[in-house]
């Protein structure tokens, strides 16, 4: 009954419209009628007819519209909480304040570049630099316009259209943009100034992330060479990885006693490891930049390579180790959704279950036979599992990108198993490219910043945690071990209070 109402105000609209079509002699007026008419007409199929006709335009799919949406909030909270909670439970007592607030500042950090800058810089249309005809980046100029953010998404320098608001697309890049540092944090927590944090994050943001995105996701010259990264393997995984092996380097290692991993809360650790796992879905699900086949198969491509990967890492760890751990195992999905997160729209379940071997054991051999060769002291080996596993996944993705699933996102993509080897080849030089410019750029700018500001944090700092950095702690028991000189006046008589509260109470 609800469709033959509305296909009969649908036709009905259509007569008296024609009608007065045909009694106006007026070209701009007939022309202004036929575009409301056909917005209306969209707002009534789209079961919007109550809104503005300006608010549901013609190009507007809501279905798509309201995916991308919840497929970016799902992202940002892999980051807040997520990613808090994953870092502050890997991390020693004493820094999970530290290192659950370099995770919240930097997302909030990111946000603030993007819309002033890193947006335009990294997905604007036209091109600022083009070297024949190759797209370098856009205009680092503002994103906040009214007009601009209810526009329809267009991007990159051949201006690539979706059928979504730009203030969407813009808020749908951002949470990859913030998720990146988020993850760099990884490599030098412990013992990283937070000042020098403050000022490397929008900074590494613009100067790096933003350039990476306009090659490899906006279309520009990698794109153009024919080198594919179907959600941020390269762009964000590698940029991260790399990033965090320059400013383990840049910074410095950790206090002699506390170079190595004491992750002091378990559920802390699963929690966060929940909300990054299944924040995925949005992560690799929005990539086609909406509701289509092409999302579902990612979203599945995601959670096979995942499990399989995190069974794979327990194996490596019970053959080389001993015994599986909840370390382990969530170590094996993170790497797991890295490497299938540059193919996960464009190959099929098995050829991700074959990913997700490959992101189970490389990165496990990478992590505790390579690694500690270079003696760096990544503090959570973000190197091996980032970067390591998010080259993995590109490659692999120059060998399996199936012609059967690209269909659906970009027709004519296919790796090297079905004939293409060119594909393989250029996605090994996109990740050169990336590699070699993540790493310059990384350490230099921090070298700068170590110039005005130490991007260590001094000994003695280090030596009681987040109390000296921040003046709170994770756990009311650590105000025990810290010395009564580090203290405030207030903090010991408001302690020396409590303690004799506390005596009061039990003599009571």
């Amino acid at each position: 009954m609800k469709n033959w109402v509305i296909k009969s105000i649908i036709v009905l609209t259509i007569i008296l419209s024609a009608l007065f079509i045909l009694s106006t002699n007026a070209s701009t007026t007939t022309n202004s009628t036929i575009q409301q008419l056909n917005e209306s007409i969209q707002a009534l199929l789209n079961r919007t007819a109550d809104y503005p006709a300006a608010a549901v335009p013609s190009w507007l799919d809501t279905g798509s519209n309201a995916w991308m949406l919840t497929a970016a909030t799902f992202v940002g909270l892999q980051s807040v909480p997520g990613v808090a909670l994953y870092y502050a439970g890997l991390s020693k007592k004493k820094y999970a304040v530290n290192s659950a607030l370099m995770v919240f500042y930097a997302f909030a950090a990111v946000l603030v570049i993007w819309i002033v800058a890193g947006y335009n810089f990294g997905f604007g249309h036209p091109a600022l630099l083009s070297i024949n005809g190759y797209g370098i980046f856009g205009y680092p100029v503002p994103a906040w316009r009214g007009l601009y953010e209810g526009s329809q998404t267009i991007y990159g320098p051949s201006g690539t259209p979706l059928d979504i608001p730009t203030a969407t697309y813009i808020f749908f890049q951002f949470v990859f943009a913030a998720i990146t540092p988020v993850l760099l944090a990884g490599g030098v927590i412990e013992r990283m100034n937070f000042k020098a944090w403050m000022v490397f994050v929008p900074l590494w943001s613009l100067l790096v992330y933003s350039p990476v995105a306009y090659w490899l996701f906006a279309g520009g010259w990698l794109n153009q060479l024919g080198a594919v990264d179907f959600s941020g393997g390269y762009v964000i995984h590698v940029d991260a990885g790399i990033g965090a092996l320059a400013a383990a380097m840049a910074v410095g290692p950790r206090l002699a006693s506390e170079r190595k991993l004491e992750a002091h809360s378990l559920p802390l650790i699963l929690a966060g490891a929940g909300l990054i796992w299944l924040g995925w879905d949005g992560f690799n699900g929005g990539d086609p930049g909406g509701a289509t086949i092409d999302a579902a198969i990612a979203v599945l491509n995601t959670n096979i390579a995942t499990a399989v990967s995190a069974i794979v890492w327990m194996l490596m760890d019970m053959k080389f180790l001993g015994k599986p751990t909840l370390v382990g195992a969530t170590s094996g999905a993170i790497t797991g959704l890295v490497a299938i997160t540059p193919a996960a729209g464009y190959v099929n379940g098995w050829q991700a279950a074959l990913i997700g071997i490959a992101s189970g054991s490389i990165p496990w051999m990478a992590l505790y036979w390579f690694e500690p060769k270079l003696k760096v002291d990544d503090t959570l080996g973000v190197f091996s599992t980032h970067g390591i596993a998010g080259i993995v996944g590109g490659l692999l993705t120059g060998v399996f990108a199936n012609p059967a699933v690209t269909q659906y996102v970009f027709p004519g993509l296919k790796g090297a198993l079905y004939g293409n080897w060119y594909q393989l080849g250029i996605q090994a030089l996109a990740a050169a490219v990336v590699v070699v410019y993540d790493f310059t750029i990384t350490y230099g700018l921090l070298k700068l910043i170590g110039l005005f500001i130490p991007l260590q944090s001094p000994p003695q700092v280090l030596a009681i945690g987040d109390y000296a950095i921040h003046g709170e702690v994770a756990y009311s028991e650590l105000l025990a071990a810290i010395p009564e000189s580090a203290k405030p006046k207030e903090a010991i008589e408001e302690a020396k209070a409590l303690d004799k509260e506390a005596k009061d109470n039990e003599n009571t």
